[in-house]
């Protein structure tokens, strides 16, 4: 893979001069022996730092480094970790096992957040996160993906909460020489041209720069935006095996205004939020090219990253091909993920804004102006759409659950023209979260115990977690009871801290040192503050919360965390609803409120509580990460039937929370919270305090959310599916087109516009259905169907002839698509198709017909949105 970087060094002693290049490499964010190694420097400024080592080794004195060289304990530790690193880096993968003859080629992976660790706070929920563990499993399974993102050295914000649980944003600003991330320099003057003279220049001004000690000079990418050129210098994050490359418009040069566009992770207002996709889409693939960076296959990670599909387009219009041309071959090698069940989570700009911001593009290309548009265009409320740009312009997409993507076939049936739901071109492919990163290491522990040594990298094998059943009960239960014990201590330093900071009296400082209790039931919910998640279920009835909490024999505590968007008034008026309860005289020290989630936290509650709740309203969550990373750590899921549990849950590994079904949003929220208290009081708390030192039943549950979900929701099951259902057909599909100039990309558009031009002419004129069935025939008796298709200029191989009926199955009834073959030719443009299916149905009544376009150069049946049907 071509860069053009240096690696950022840390002076430090010889003997554990690898600690540098592990500080700089995010690998040692799931490896616990290599954060033990940072720790063991300074466990209170290792803390402090936020576990950022780059920080805790520039604070570290030289006293204190060489020390550690003369210590044999850290030592040999030191040399486990480097000899780890060295076989993580030179072994073989399972990419290059599975796909040898695709080792070059380089998947380059959008998306405006990355959630990579605490250490670099760039992210702000479950988008960014998922997108940190994409990168993590790419790394671990050696799938040749880079990353491209922004860095915003504002962050997200800092949340605190003040006397009356109001959130109060505090603004961070990070710095980039104490983070792992590296400046990429600008490549040699000349650009790679055979000109001896300039290379020994070259040579002469690197030595002396290095002679000197200066920092050579940043490479930076004009970006036009709007009426002027936008510069942004690059930062490199390695994950692993992945390079990362963020981009950060604060250069000198840039107006005060423009340095801001990359300050904050969505801040500012909707020309902040256009200029800051412009420079994702745009400025990314400009970057990638001046690192001599050629993707085989763009994937953009939400729309967010739309605006990269127009410059590549520009890129093949400078080139020479048609626009038609152009637009296949930029479709054909790029995919979309939607994450967003809900129409107005989907950026949308007034077209006279876009306008504007693409001016420069628009007027370079007046001949396509409206084709560009209309890639984009949501007509009937005049707005560019970004999502509508993603699918204009990916040949794969895909939402993030198996109930998301029937959701999106829906959402964006209208886009699709005349095709039934079903059939819209979005398929799902289920989220899932990493691992190495997410368990717990007491967990880590016992798995190495009783699974084959192979594990971590087989982990989407089922019969691997077999082993499971052979950790004590006991083992695993004492393994919980640390995990809860170091979470209750992290709540009580939570809350303390906030008494402090607000000025709080002795005793409300003691108070929050000694809430909750290692012994009672606890619940998490801790997610990003949104409505459709409606925290406040639990909450809204009082009295029967106080019947839960305080139970004499079964009690219930409750741990809630989550931030709400600064612009999100709802949101914020949740935050301080939960509040309210939990300072409330019977709920104190027994429902509370932390403030300031992130991965740390997350990272703890996943790992410590003993059920997470999840109930938003179906279905709004398009998968849910968070219960993921409880399940796999034997967290027991208490969820609404929404997102990935819809799937996952099997009745015996979790719980549902019934949610109301099609009625009324009032009605829905009753229903559910009904569901919640009910199951918490007759299933949940009795099962968790059946037992007097060891909750067997519990226990066993606790197993069968490992055994059956861990298998599956994670991300080297995730990015396996990527590469084989999405990556690799992208892959090969764009390079037939692109092979000889473009020539098989300009014969795909050709035949899509004479589709488009012909089409009305197809109609299917006669079917006969064979008749009634005979008394007493059996109805598993076929009979032939024939039926009659008039095709004006269109070949009939160019064209589908289907045969639709329903079955009933337990689960519903289900279509039975049958293929009409070609039986004889009536006349030129007539051709006469037969099927065999069951007696008893009769056309129109039991059956339907449909006539679609078809070709081996489509990417989804449906590609082309053309449907006859009779």
């Amino acid at each position: 893979m071509p860069h053009c970087f240096n690696q950022a060094r840390l002076q430090l002693p010889e003997a554990i001069s690898g600690l540098s290049e592990l500080a700089y490499n995010l690998w040692f964010s799931w490896n616990e022996e290599a954060c033990e190694l940072f720790a063991r420097i300074d466990r209170e400024r290792w803390q402090a730092s936020g576990f950022n080592p780059v920080k805790l080794l520039k604070e570290t004195d030289e006293e204190s480094l060489l020390a550690l060289t003369k210590d044999s304990a850290y030592m040999r530790l030191y040399r486990n970790v480097m000899r780890r690193w060295d076989d993580c880096r030179r072994a073989g993968t399972w990419f290059d096992d599975t796909y040898p003859e695709h080792g070059g080629r380089i998947i380059a992976y959008f998306s405006a957040e990355f959630g990579l660790h605490e250490s670099l706070p760039i992210y702000s929920g479950g988008l960014g996160v998922l997108a940190g563990d994409h990168c993590k499993s790419a790394s671990d399974l050696g799938v040749p993906l880079v990353g491209v993102g922004l860095l915003y050295k504002k962050g997200y914000f800092r949340q605190k909460l003040d006397a009356d649980g109001n959130q109060l944003a505090e603004p961070m600003r990070l710095e980039p020489e104490e983070l792992p991330i590296s400046l990429v320099p600008a490549p040699p003057t000349g650009g790679g041209r055979k000109d001896t003279d300039k290379e020994a220049d070259q040579a002469a001004e690197k030595a002396a720069d290095e002679k000197s000690g200066a920092s050579p000079a940043p490479l930076l990418v004009e970006v036009p935006v709007a009426d002027r050129i936008v510069q942004v210098q690059v930062w490199l994050v390695r994950v692993g095996r992945i390079p990362v490359y963020l981009l950060d418009a604060d250069v000198d040069g840039n107006s005060p205004w423009d340095r801001e566009l990359t300050a904050q992770l969505y801040g500012g207002g909707p020309d902040v939020r256009i200029a800051q996709e412009l420079l994702l889409g745009i400025g990314g693939v400009k970057v990638l090219r001046a690192l001599g960076i050629s993707p085989a296959v763009f994937h953009m990670n939400e729309g967010h990253a739309a605006f990269l599909a127009l410059e590549r387009i520009r890129e093949h219009l400078d080139e020479g091909l048609p626009f038609p041309a152009a637009l296949e071959a930029v479709r054909a090698g790029t995919a979309f993920t939607t994450h967003t069940p809900v129409p107005a989570g989907h950026d949308a700009f007034p077209l006279p804004m876009l306008e504007y911001y693409l001016g420069w593009l628009l007027s370079r290309y007046p001949d396509h102006r409206d084709d560009l548009l209309r890639l984009g265009l949501e007509e009937d409320r005049q707005l560019f759409n970004m999502t509508y740009l993603a699918l204009s312009t990916a040949a794969l997409r895909n939402g993030v659950s198996r109930l998301h993507g029937h959701v999106s076939r829906n959402m964006f049936r209208a886009f699709h023209g005349p095709l039934e739901a079903r059939d819209v071109p979005i398929g799902h492919i289920t989220n899932g979260v990493h691992l190495s990163t997410w368990l717990a290491p007491e967990l880590k522990s016992l798995l190495d115990r009783c699974l084959p040594g192979s594990w971590p990298l087989q982990q989407a094998e089922p019969h691997i977690w077999r082993g499971l059943e052979l950790i004590p009960p006991e083992t695993l239960w004492h393994a919980h009871r640390q995990l809860k014990q170091r979470l209750i201590g992290r709540v009580r330093a939570n809350l303390a801290e906030r008494q402090r900071r607000m000025g709080g009296s002795q005793e409300a400082v003691s108070e929050a040192l000694t809430c909750l209790s290692p012994d009672v039931l606890t619940i998490g919910f801790a997610r990003r503050f949104a409505t459709y998640k409606r925290a406040r279920l639990i909450v809204s009835d009082l009295e029967r919360l106080d019947r839960l909490v305080n139970h004499p024999e079964r009690p219930v505590q409750l741990i809630f965390a989550g931030k709400a968007h600064p612009a999100d008034a709802p949101g914020q008026e949740m935050i301080r609803d939960i509040d309210r309860v939990s300072r409330m005289e019977r709920f104190r020290g027994k429902v509370v409120l932390l403030e300031n989630y992130d991965i740390s936290l997350a990272r703890q509650l996943v790992q410590g509580v003993d059920v997470w709740l999840n109930n938003p309203r179906r279905p709004h969550e398009a998968s849910g990460t968070s219960g993921m990373k409880a399940a796999v750590n034997g967290v027991l899921h208490f969820s609404v039937l929404d997102g990935w549990w819809e799937e996952g849950y099997d009745g015996s590994n979790g719980w549902a929370i019934r949610d109301g079904g099609e009625a009324d949003w009032e009605t829905q929220d009753r229903a559910s919270a009904e569901s919640i208290f009910r199951t918490l009081e007759e299933e949940i708390a009795p099962l968790y305090y059946d037992g007097a030192e060891l909750p067997l039943k519990w226990i066993e549950r606790m197993k069968r959310s490992i055994a059956t979900l861990a298998p599956v929701y994670n991300t080297h099951r995730m990015v396996r599916d990527y590469v084989s259902e999405v990556y690799i057909p992208s892959l090969r599909r764009a390079e037939r087109l692109m092979a000889d100039g473009g020539k098989e990309a300009a014969a795909v558009a050709d035949f899509k516009r004479f589709m488009l031009e012909h089409w009305r002419e197809v109609r299917i004129v006669e079917v006969n259905d064979g008749g009634s069935t005979p008394d007493g025939a059996p109805s598993a008796e076929l009979k032939e169907v024939t039926a009659t298709l008039k095709l004006g200029p269109i070949w009939h191989k160019d064209v589908a002839l289907e045969l639709i009926y329903y079955e009933e199955r337990p689960d519903g009834w289900h279509p039975v698509i049958v293929a009409m073959t070609p039986a004889r030719q009536l006349h030129h443009h007539t051709v006469q198709y037969s099927a065999r299916i069951p007696r008893h149905l009769r056309h129109g009544a039991h059956f339907s017909l449909r006539a679609r376009p078809v070709s081996d150069n489509f990417a989804h049946p449906f590609e082309l949105p053309l449907v006859t049907a009779f």
